[in-house]
């Protein structure tokens, strides 16, 4: 029977309350307990009644239905009552184990038995903080600056120190500052900024990051600045070679270091959930690979996995970048003088090669090219691939769907079948990359996949994966093991 307006509205009008109780609940276990709440990976942490509202909706893509308030409220108020030491805890997920598993339990019995292993521990976080210098505050360099300062948290884990650029004007502090304020695509910072012209920092929402000038890496006494053993993120995509990026390791204070560029030579090529795990103590420069490297990679293994890749072709409708010519000028590239506003400009990609250094059963098997498009951010990679197995639209969209949200690449991998949605809909997006399940093409053992991905905000997000992984100050995850309802699902 469906519900009269004034239902609906009283109904509405419960779950916002709902919401905003539950509000103060989630920055209290953030702050006093170092624990981060999310519903399927959407973080909870800093979001609005509404955003609360919405991921809880977003939860019918799991489940067929809306995450019940009703039950989430109780399970966030029994949380923060069972004096939790530091942890990620996706509360959905949570919650669906209790329905499952709970074997007659109380509420609190169960989460005390899943969480057995913080419960009591107040605050308690064994990991150890990570001095973080961003070399470079370009596009991806003010995107991971606003991951960090958004994940600072009780000041554990990754800690942004300092960002080092080459001054560009007298009030150079002030526009960098204004950079991070004001984003054309991204929008504008949540929180506050403000800047000490004398002490060239700039402190947004209680984080202080010292600002250093400096034209050679290899020169910089960090030391100086109270920063020591610093993983430090090349972001100007100068030095791409273990040559060139060991500069950095001559400056005082630093240990590692991170190019967020594909990396030449024998550079270890990381895309987080691939093979982030390759990563060792001894390993002191890495690269997190390419935007379109990072999308791709996880939905060719997952197809790889299951029906084989003998081989394909990699087009991606890719957005222009600041390397290209707003109008008709000279440009030591071929094609990328042409102004970037106005055409789309076929360029190269090394893109498919380097898969292979992620996933190297795939080598030799890739090729790619490159359409630059007069979009400012997202794109669209485009798999044309040959299978060992044959396979039809239902089957493998069904497959990449329940990884998306059960399996180990699902911080990677995001699904969408809306027949409405176009490349705005995908900024902000914190996946690698996004499956358009409606634009599969499946006949038997030819498959063509398109894959959106935010090539600025969502590389960031898997390279601040990366940066966790080589500091070694990822905090443990609940539920630790999916529900056997998942499980299953995934083996489907």
């Amino acid at each position: 029977m469906s519900q009269t307006s004034d239902s609906c509205l009283d109904t509405w009008m419960g779950r916002e309350a709902l919401a905003e109780a539950m509000i103060p609940v989630i920055g209290r276990l953030y702050r006093e307990n170092n624990v981060v709440t999310s519903i399927h990976g959407r973080s909870l942490i800093n979001k609005s009644t509404m955003n609360i509202l919405k991921a809880h909706r977003f939860a019918r893509r799991v489940s067929k239905d809306d995450l019940p308030l009703e039950e989430t409220a109780p399970l966030l108020n029994t949380l923060a009552g069972l004096e939790l030491g530091a942890a990620a805890i996706d509360i959905a997920r949570l919650n669906q184990k209790f329905k499952e598993e709970g074997n007659g339990a109380t509420l609190e019995e169960f989460l005390r038995a899943e969480l057995a292993d913080i419960v009591g521990k107040r605050g308690a976080d064994e990991r150890t903080s990570t001095d973080v210098v961003l070399y470079g505050f370009g596009r991806i360099g003010r995107l991971l600056a606003r991951l960090l300062i958004e994940k600072a948290g009780g000041g554990h884990g990754l800690r942004l120190r300092a960002i080092v650029v080459r001054r560009g004007s007298d009030n150079d502090l002030s526009k960098r500052a204004s950079l991070l304020r004001r984003d054309s695509v991204h929008g504008s910072f949540e929180g506050t900024i403000r800047i000490d012209e004398e002490a060239n920092t700039i402190t947004a929402n209680g984080v202080q990051v010292q600002v250093i000038y400096s034209n050679d890496p290899a020169t910089i006494d960090y030391t100086a600045y109270g920063i020591n053993d610093a993983l430090v993120v090349d972001n100007t995509g100068r030095w791409r070679d273990a040559e060139g990026l060991s500069q950095h390791l001559q400056s005082k204070g630093v240990a590692r270091v991170l190019l967020t560029a594909p990396g030449k030579g024998e550079l270890k090529n990381i895309v987080h959930g691939i093979n982030h795990r390759d990563i060792t103590d001894s390993d002191t420069i890495v690269s997190a690979a390419s935007c379109t490297t990072n999308a791709i990679t996880p939905v060719l293994k997952a197809i790889n996995d299951k029906f084989g890749v003998v081989h394909g072709h990699v087009e991606t409708v890719h957005s222009f970048t600041n390397d290209q010519n707003l109008i008709d000028n000279f440009h030591k590239g071929d094609r990328r003088g042409r102004s970037a506003a106005l055409n789309m400009v076929i360029t190269e990609t090394g893109a498919a090669k380097a898969v292979a250094k992620a996933l190297p059963e795939l080598l030799g098997k890739l090729t790619g090219s490159s359409i630059r498009v007069p979009t400012p951010d997202v794109s669209l990679a485009i798999l044309n691939l040959s299978l060992e197995n044959g396979t039809t639209k239902d089957e493998v969209n069904t497959y990449l769907r329940e990884m998306s949200l059960h399996s180990d690449l699902r911080k990677q991998i995001d699904y969408i079948d809306s027949p409405e949605v176009v490349s705005t809909d995908f900024v902000g997006s914190r996946r690698a990359g996004i499956v358009d399940g409606l634009a599969t093409v499946s006949t038997d053992k030819n498959l063509v996949l398109y894959v959106w991905y935010d090539n600025e905000f969502g590389y960031s997000c898997q390279v601040v994966r990366v940066m966790e992984e080589m500091a070694g100050v990822n905090p443990p995850s609940y539920p630790a093991k999916e529900s056997a309802a998942a499980l299953a699902a995934i083996a489907v």
